[in-house]
């Protein structure tokens, strides 16, 4: 069992999440590709099949394969108490287990039948904790075109104050983990995300990919995470 001063250094709460398995039995299951709730054309034209199959076979699984590899060796880590592995792990397992998280919620964020507007207790906290939905809008897409470099823009709730927040990260870096925010919907824009499409012009990507929000799949998180 890991101390509570070392988990400190590698982010608990992510910690706590992706290493469970490796404190269990050899048995422990693997994190798996999820299943792609549409096929990858559906999104056209706002995302192409082209990218979908490259992000979702070769991103996403690259995430999945490496966050394997490296609960393998955290595992083994534990077992001969190496202290300093266990602490080297951390990088990896925050990139690889965000970045399978994030998509996780990506792919079931999008629809084919999006767009629009959300309805019910959704579209209501969003009016109180904004004063409108174009207002959210408008502050999303502007942390989406803002990030530097590679990272998300995200809707969560703040499971305190009771609010939804508008927050950013940087790379793979999961929302919760990062903020205490509970994601709701998120805007990849790390440039395997639009690239091929839109080359380097992410504001139309990030101003097209409204045309596909799931706001169904965004309304049944906002569900649980007040429950």
């Amino acid at each position: 069992m890991i101390s509570s001063r070392v988990s400190a250094l590698i982010a608990p709460n992510l910690l706590s999440r992706l290493t469970a398995a490796s404190r269990c039995q050899d048995a422990r299951s693997k994190h798996t590709l999820p299943d792609l709730p549409y096929d990858f054309n559906a999104l056209e034209p706002t995302i192409s099949a082209d990218i979908m199959q490259l992000h979702y076979s070769k991103h996403h699984a690259a995430y999945v394969t490496n966050l394997n590899v490296a609960e393998e060796k955290l595992a083994e880590a534990h077992a001969k108490k190496d202290i300093s592995a266990i602490i080297a792990l951390g990088p990896a397992l925050r990139f690889n287990g965000g970045g399978h998280l994030n998509h996780s919620i990506f792919w079931q964020n999008l629809s084919p039948n999006g767009g629009g507007q959300p309805e019910g207790d959704l579209a209501a906290a969003i009016k109180s904790s904004f004063g409108s939905f174009e207002t959210m809008k408008t502050l999303m897409t502007a942390a989406a075109v803002g990030v530097q470099g590679s990272g998300w823009a995200w809707l969560g709730y703040h499971p305190t104050n009771k609010i939804l927040q508008i927050a950013s990260c940087a790379n793979q870096d999961p929302l919760h983990a990062t903020t205490g925010l509970v994601p709701l919907f998120g805007i990849d824009v790390w440039e395997h995300a639009y690239y091929l499409q839109y080359k380097n012009v992410r504001p139309d990507y990030v101003k097209a990919i409204w045309n596909v929000a799931n706001w169904r799949d965004v309304a049944d998180r906002f569900a649980r995470a007040k429950s």
